[in-house]
């Protein structure tokens, strides 16, 4: 059975594949191997390169494709002067597929209002492209903006998240919409693999620090996973996490690694995450 969140009218698995940086012939058997594991969620971006593998690889797997949840994502270059639409329709063709379940905005474009962004999202969504829509890398002040720009359910922001980082900010605003977190760099990385902290309670509980890093993301409220790997092993590995529970002390001692220098991801604009929306 897979565990799923749900947010604004979706229903997404907490666990995904993340294929950032997954490329040439390593994208099809890491699929492949993710819809044997159990995975039910895929995430791919235009800006990864690899849709069309990893579409290749949904089409050549016997697990259904009405079973798969599959989230793309578009750059901002083709949200302005009115292309979102043309850049969704050149994603499902390198997909293979007439809809995806989740598009999201990569990262908000600083070349445009942001209401004119929404609009366009919203637009792929009426236009049958998608089932859902969301955001990605959306400070709190972009999220209220959206929300409220927005005729469509919002369901996802995609960020940076792992316990070096506090989005405690970001999950409040977040929540107060009904819109789920998913996590990308769940694992910090893989610097979170070495802390003392991690392997001391993976450890304790017979398991890696990478399940541990991953079921303390599950047993958040409104939080998805979405772990890259191009190791069977591994890939199988990180969705092995629905049979143990981290104790509250643990859950509250992972929380406190957060530290103010702990994101790793520099957004292609300089996001400043206290910063309000362009209007």
């Amino acid at each position: 059975m897979v565990l799923k969140v749900k947010a604004n009218g979706a229903e997404i698995p907490v666990i995904g594949l993340g294929t950032w940086r997954a490329s040439g012939g390593e994208v099809m058997p890491a699929v492949h191997a993710a819809l044997d594991a159990g995975y039910r969620h895929i995430d791919t971006a235009v800006m990864y390169g690899n849709e069309s593998q990893v579409g290749e690889a949904v089409r050549t797997h016997s697990v259904p494709r009405s079973e798969i949840f599959i989230t793309t994502k578009i750059w901002p270059d083709d949200i302005v002067q009115g292309r979102m639409q043309f850049a969704t329709e050149a994603s499902l063709k390198r997909l293979g597929l007439d809809q995806v379940d989740l598009l999201l905005i990569h990262w908000p474009s600083p070349n445009m209002p942001l209401r004119d962004q929404i609009a366009a999202l919203c637009k792929t969504k009426r236009a049958g492209l998608t089932r859902h829509i969301g955001v990605s890398n959306f400070p709190p002040l972009y999220v209220e903006e959206a929300v409220r720009a927005s005729d469509e359910p919002i369901v996802v922001n995609q960020v940076e998240y792992h316990p070096y980082l506090d989005q405690s900010a970001l999950f409040e605003v977040c929540g107060k919409h009904g819109i789920a977190i998913t996590a990308y760099c769940p694992l910090g990385r893989t610097m979170l693999l070495r802390d003392p902290v991690v392997t001391r309670i993976a450890a304790a509980n017979g398991r890696t620090p990478a399940q541990v890093l991953l079921r303390w993301h599950v047993q958040q409220p409104n939080n998805i996973a979405i772990p890259k790997s191009s190791k069977p092993e591994r890939i199988k590995e990180n969705i092995a996490v629905f049979d143990f529970a981290l104790a509250p002390d643990e859950m509250a001692a992972i929380s406190r690694l957060a530290r103010p220098d702990g994101r790793m991801v520099e957004g292609p604009f300089g996001t400043n995450w206290d910063d309000a929306p362009p209007a």
